[in-house]
């Protein structure tokens, strides 16, 4: 089973069995390990010990550093957090969490968090969650190993939204289809943006130029509300903008392409 398989299985079990949250996080850490992370936090930026309403607490951290967290109001000043509300798409807290650019006890936090596997890790500012009485909110994973394929992380996202927006659709308005639906031309640009291309790669699939794609998913993000290119994706197909034969048809006509390549030109 590839990344992308994973994404869309662990989607189709929530749609279809409405399982509670418990089971749902089971099942998206299954997903997250089988991508190579270890650990995963879904998390509003609250108390995680005494999480407020309309507030999302998923995770499997270590309890210890839970209740440390907790204790010491660490949620209050902890830099990945106070990142992840700043920042406008996912970060690397190796690239971006250098020590020169936190507090002396920030900089304890990295390293007390390090001392319990809690390091090397990827985050997902969750600006979807910044709607009238809903806390705000991001997702971090933390590899299991050095090598972790970029696919994955893109992978990593989409679970880590999908797994957000399950968790709270009690209360998450934004779920509801736009007024405005995307047109052809967008659902096409998204479904690609999907599988990991970048405006150029887009273009040259459905022959365009960078910009004028670049400027057909800035439209489609509009309609949907959202901030980014992964939440784009993931509210589409939440909303049915974007189905799954979309995603699937496109990945199997290009490892077809692939395929069907000549990977030399021919001798004379």
């Amino acid at each position: 089973m590839n990344a992308l398989e994973r994404v869309l299985r662990f989607r189709e079990y929530a749609v279809t069995s409405s399982p509670p949250p418990e089971r749902l996080a089971a099942e998206c850490l299954q997903a997250i390990e089988a991508l190579g992370f270890r650990y995963f936090a879904c998390c509003s930026h609250v108390d995680p010990f005494d999480p407020p309403a309309q507030s999302v607490m998923v995770h499997n951290y270590p309890r210890a550093w839970v209740r440390t967290f907790s204790e010491t109001k660490l949620y209050e000043i902890d830099p990945v957090l106070l990142r992840a509300e700043s920042a406008l798409v996912p970060f690397f807290w190796d690239t971006d969490l250098s020590p020169g650019t936190l507090t002396e006890a920030q900089r304890i936090i990295m390293a007390e968090a390090a001392g319990y596997g809690l390091s090397h890790g990827y985050t997902i500012p969750l600006h979807i969650s910044w709607q009238p009485g809903i806390h705000r909110a991001s997702c971090s994973v933390i590899p299991d190993g050095e090598q972790v394929d970029a696919e994955n992380y893109l992978m990593a996202e989409m679970l880590a939204i999908y797994l957000y927006l399950f968790v709270s659709r009690g209360h998450a308005p934004w779920l509801d289809p736009p007024p405005v639906p995307l047109t052809k031309r967008q659902r096409e640009c998204l479904a690609l943006v999907a599988l990991g291309k970048d405006d150029w790669s887009i273009g040259r699939l459905m022959g365009l130029g960078a910009t004028t794609v670049h400027d057909h998913v800035e439209q489609l993000k509009r309609r949907l509300g959202v901030s980014t290119r992964p939440q784009a994706v993931a509210q589409a197909l939440m909303t049915g903008q974007l189905t799954f034969a979309e995603l699937t048809q496109r990945r199997r006509t290009r490892m077809m392409e692939v395929a069907l390549a000549p990977s030399a030109s021919p001798r004379g």
